[in-house]
């Protein structure tokens, strides 16, 4: 049959991350290749008490339609954590959502228009990426060091580029580099958005699983002109599979938001919602959040060690403070690709970096993640994974 999709599903491809999904359930291999958090995390037991005080509570309540911009409990809880992340906020500012992946779809959806320019960091997260390209943006890249996106080249790009309507970031612990933006270029972001009158999407998944102790405000907080939508979740610091995140944004954009979404999921599960509001209710979130962080500290700290003790000196890394990944950078004549075969042979995987370049290339760059895997396994993995580069730089040689 000559099925005729739409111009736009042609943009569309898998994800190499969901691919590699497969792939974790097979005990023999060592995967450092998705970003999931570590089951260890999940508050299992509290959320049996709490469905069963959300059935005796609400009943059937529980299990209706509910209103497309969110739990009002919840969206109340949400202020509060705001508020502690340095935002004023108020309720009509707060629309929840399945996932802040979610968050990305509404924006494509209400700025993208065919030819329009998305300034990004480079590398950046790659389902940001599918998440625009189906609305056939023009990607401008914008490449980070170890302080994160550089305000320089920003305003350099501001200056050339046509029909810029957002710079997407993610300020805290970057996907896929683990790379921090520093105080001063936040607050020169900030400047610039307002000097060429853009709109900022702020990603902020990890901002909470800081390793330091020392925080940094967020965009949003900077923001005095409404200019900053501000994207968060739960996924990363009570579990994933509630599909619970939210935005923070002027009045007029969550009001269109709500407009896009009511074409497609209607609203966020409300039991999901109500057992997030009763985690938060019943439960010490901060003290767990710690306990959170300090077993990713822990791989961590057993992957940067591994790393410094095994891989070649031509191999280059970041040293993040928090997050989920790490980023290894190749000699220039290596392709990840290519490792990824040889290292799936010998148990090992993990996300080659050429997806997360919305124009390609760099194929020598790699994304590793720690958070799901035990300490043993990780310096296990990476002995196997150097091994592998090395044979792989002696072939290439």
């Amino acid at each position: 049959m000559n099925i005729k999709f739409s111009k736009r599903s042609d943009t569309i491809e898998a994800s190499e991350i969901r691919e590699l999904l497969k792939l974790i359930g097979n005990n023999n291999i060592i995967s450092f290749g998705g970003g999931l958090p570590s089951e260890e995390t999940f508050p299992v037991e509290e959320m049996k008490v709490i469905c069963n005080e959300i059935l005796s509570d609400y009943g059937g309540k529980s299990m209706q339609y509910s209103t497309s911009e969110g739990y009002d409990k919840l969206r109340k809880i949400i202020i509060e954590i705001m508020r502690e992340r340095g935002i004023n906020t108020d309720i009509d500012n707060i629309l929840i959502i399945s996932g802040s992946q979610q968050g990305l779809d509404l924006t494509a959806k209400a700025f993208i228009d065919e030819g329009d320019t998305i300034l990004c960091e480079s590398p950046t997260y790659l389902s940001a990426i599918n998440a625009f390209k189906p609305f056939y943006p023009k990607f401008e890249e914008i490449f980070i060091d170890n302080e994160g996106l550089d305000p320089e080249v920003l305003e350099e790009k501001l200056k050339k580029s046509k029909n810029v309507k957002f710079l997407y970031t993610i300020p805290d612990f970057q996907n896929p580099t683990g790379v921090t933006l520093n105080f001063e270029r936040r607050k020169s972001i900030i400047e610039l958005a307002n000097k060429y009158n853009i709109l900022i999407v702020e990603d902020s998944p990890y901002s909470e699983l800081n390793f330091t102790g020392q925080h940094l405000p967020p965009l949003k907080s900077l923001d005095t002109e409404e200019r900053v939508i501000y994207l968060s979740t739960f996924s990363k610091i009570v579990c994933p599979g509630f599909r619970i995140g939210w935005i923070c944004a002027s009045k007029e954009i969550i009001k269109k938001f709500v407009l896009f979404r009511q074409g497609s999921d209607l609203h966020t599960n409300i039991f999901s919602q109500m057992q997030i509001t009763k985690f938060f209710e019943k439960y010490d979130v901060k003290a767990h959040i710690e306990k959170n962080i300090a077993i990713y500290k822990n791989r961590r700290d057993a992957m940067l060690n591994a790393i410094k003790a095994d891989f070649p000196k031509e191999v280059k890394y970041t040293e993040p403070k928090g997050g989920f990944f790490l980023w290894v950078t190749l000699p220039t004549y290596m392709d990840s690709k290519e490792l990824l075969k040889c290292a799936l042979k010998n148990g090992i995987a993990f996300i080659s970096g050429e997806a997360f370049f919305p124009n390609g290339g760099h194929k020598n760059t790699l994304r590793l993640n720690y958070t799901n895997i035990s300490e043993e396994k990780i310096r296990e993995g990476i002995k196997i994974l150097s091994d592998v580069i090395k044979e792989n730089m002696l072939k290439n040689n």
